[in-house]
């Protein structure tokens, strides 16, 4: 009977949980093997990190009013190293060149790679739904991916710093499962 009531109430809390907050869902994390948290933390900290976005999640807002909302929740949502979000673009070429690709409502066949390289597909919007694929680049070269989504009606909507935060603890894990793997030589 103990267990009947533990799988009771397990179940009780998992149909509360979306009530208590914004619900993101998150799918297709995916890791290049070059991806090391470590870079990144030492490529962004205490430095401005580029954005770009790609599409509009809110058609019916204009787009530089989507931008400009977007960014304090992206700030807010930040993941750990002392960066600041920036949408401008570097006045000298970097190189290594490290961005944060946002693309909104991406066609089904656009992949991390092709998003890294300057390729832009889209499909059509659901409305009240923002769907976004998110990708570090180096360069042409996807470190991380990974889609979310989630219902909002607006860039500063809860649901939108929910899902801003999922999306960043996905694309900067600093997991050690995910640190490039050294010879015995290295181990101490």
């Amino acid at each position: 009977m103990g267990t009947v009531w533990k799988f009771g109430m397990m179940t009780i809390a998992a149909m509360t949980l979306p009530a208590l907050g914004h619900a993101a869902t998150l799918g297709g994390p995916d890791y290049a093997i070059q991806y090391d948290y470590r870079e990144f933390y030492t490529a962004t900290d205490n430095k401005p990190f580029r954005v770009v976005l790609l599409g509009n999640p809110f058609p019916s807002l204009e787009a530089d009013s989507v931008a400009r909302r977007l960014l304090p929740v992206m700030q807010a949502a930040k993941p750990p190293p002392r960066l600041t979000f920036t949408y401008d673009a570097p006045a000298e070429p970097q190189h290594p060149d490290y961005r944060l690709m946002l693309v909104f409502n991406p066609a089904n066949d656009l992949g991390a790679d092709s998003v890294c390289n300057g390729a832009q597909r889209f499909r059509p919007a659901k409305p009240g739904q923002v769907y976004v694929l998110g990708v570090y680049c180096r360069n042409d070269l996807a470190l991380s991916q990974v889609t979310g989504w989630t219902d909002a009606t607006a860039p500063d909507d809860p649901a939108i710093l929910d899902l801003m935060k999922s999306l960043f603890s996905v694309l900067f894990d600093p997991a050690p499962g995910l640190l490039p793997q050294h010879g015995a030589s290295d181990i101490r």
